[in-house]
């Protein structure tokens, strides 16, 4: 590893003749003399598409008759991390999360190949609300409170966002208490206390702040997130901002489902909820997704679907379905089982668990159409870990949404994310050096 540069003085560049070494080693060269190259991944282990585990199923089968859904909701957020100009080691966030609705008339009024900007912004005029916040990293704090602390009251703060009217923070409330009955339970479950960090943090529903029956201290709705678990008091991974963003965007997803939930649950039957990447949570952050699948589950039960997407655009099934979808014909699905997704997909056979038990509220569903390959995450409600296609809620109806949302400005594109990533991106330049600037590291 180099060297690198603080600031005083240059930092180690790599050697432009290293390399001289590397092939004149004989045990190099022999090694590269006895590689061989292989096709695409085991294209021969898929061939038999009769099997079980490799059925796909044409979408005209599964849609039927029914009806598109006339209402979309894009969902999308970024962020973008600055380091001091002067001082490298200061180091700050800043995070946007966007929500976007659009109904199937504007829709149809964009070009889908080159729409023109007063299209976009026609469609979107009082169609979308927004987030932004920043969170400091390193060598940077508020200035009457120490760093650790002072990220819990950020994130407290930005989740309390006022010009959202508090919504966010309902939602979270809405969530861990699981209100979407009318009643809810009254305490939360325990969770990792900051100060103590005892597994003693508990949260009432007649309560606004919380108590630690350990060390006695008061929580904020936020700690139950667990945030500080990715803190140190003078010190913050950039994956707490990361994270901010993922949270802040399911939050932002379930805002909207739940505003309909309350006030309107007929309309919902016409709702399509879209959002950039799969439909999970990591690590200790997944306890939202317990509670998440209780009321997709409870939505279904009592016959008000929630009709929900989520879009890989990159990563391994992205990948996967790059080659795989030559063995598909267009225009169908492919499922795939647990088995499948460990020792085809991710090559990790023994996984200690079903894939995506902890962290997913969305299985994966394969979509291969005649111009795009889309991998989608769609909720199934209680987890399952081998579900049907029957289990996937709202399928027929999203699949005939699908094609009114395909975009050919980018590969394998869908309308609703690109609009909302239009309002939520922060691009490395000229935001990065914007935001450098204004927030005078």
């Amino acid at each position: 590893m180099p060297y690198h540069s603080t600031g005083r003085l240059p930092g180690e560049r790599a050697s432009k003749l290293g390399h001289l070494e590397v092939i004149k080693s004989e045990l190099v060269n022999e090694l590269i003399d006895s590689f061989e190259s292989i096709e695409d991944p085991p294209t021969a282990e898929i061939e038999g598409v009769s099997s079980e585990n490799y059925t796909y199923s044409p979408i005209s089968d599964i849609v039927g008759d029914a009806k598109p859904l006339n209402v979309v909701f894009g969902i999308d957020g970024s962020k973008q991390t600055i380091k001091g100009s002067h001082n490298k080691r200061k180091e700050m966030s800043f995070i946007k999360t966007a929500l976007l609705r659009i109904d199937k008339y504007a829709l149809n009024k964009i070009n889908k190949r080159n729409p023109h900007p007063k299209q976009i912004k026609d469609a979107l005029e009082n169609s979308a609300v927004y987030h932004s916040t920043v969170i400091p990293l390193r060598n940077v704090k508020p200035r009457t409170i120490g760093l650790y602390n002072g990220i819990r009251h950020i994130i407290y703060d930005s989740i309390r966002d006022k010009s959202l009217d508090d919504e966010i923070y309902t939602t979270l409330r809405w969530l861990i208490f699981e209100m979407w009955d009318g009643k809810g339970k009254a305490e939360s479950e325990k969770f990792d206390c900051p100060f103590c960090r005892k597994v003693e943090g508990v949260l009432r529903q007649d309560k606004e702040k919380g108590v630690c029956k350990n060390c006695n201290k008061e929580l904020l709705l936020s700690d139950y997130l667990a945030f500080h678990l990715e803190m140190s008091e003078d010190f913050a991974s950039e994956t707490v901002a990361s994270s901010y963003m993922l949270i802040h965007e399911t939050l932002l997803l379930f805002t909207a489902v739940r505003h309909f939930w309350e006030n309107d649950r007929d309309y919902l039957n016409e709702c399509l909820f879209v959002k950039d990447g799969g439909l999970y949570l990591r690590a200790h952050y997944s306890k939202l997704v317990a509670p998440i699948r209780r009321f997709l589950q409870y939505a279904k039960e009592t016959n008000v679907p929630i009709f929900m997407i989520g879009q890989e655009k990159t990563g391994i099934f992205v990948e996967f379905l790059e080659y795989f979808s030559k063995k598909m014909e267009d225009n169908t699905v492919f499922l795939p089982k647990d088995d499948f997704i460990q020792e085809k997909i991710l090559s990790k056979p023994n996984l200690s668990g079903p894939y995506g038990k902890t962290g997913n509220f969305g299985a994966k569903l394969l979509v291969k159409l005649k111009t795009h390959n889309l991998v989608l995450s769609i909720p199934t409600g209680t987890f399952t870990k081998n579900p049907e296609l029957t289990d996937l809620i709202g399928l027929d109806r999203i699949l005939a949404t699908i094609p009114e949302l395909l975009s050919f400005r980018y590969e394998n594109g869908l309308l609703p994310i690109e609009l909302a990533n239009g309002i939520a991106s922060l691009s490395t330049y000229p935001s990065a050096r914007i935001l450098q600037l204004f927030s005078n590291l």
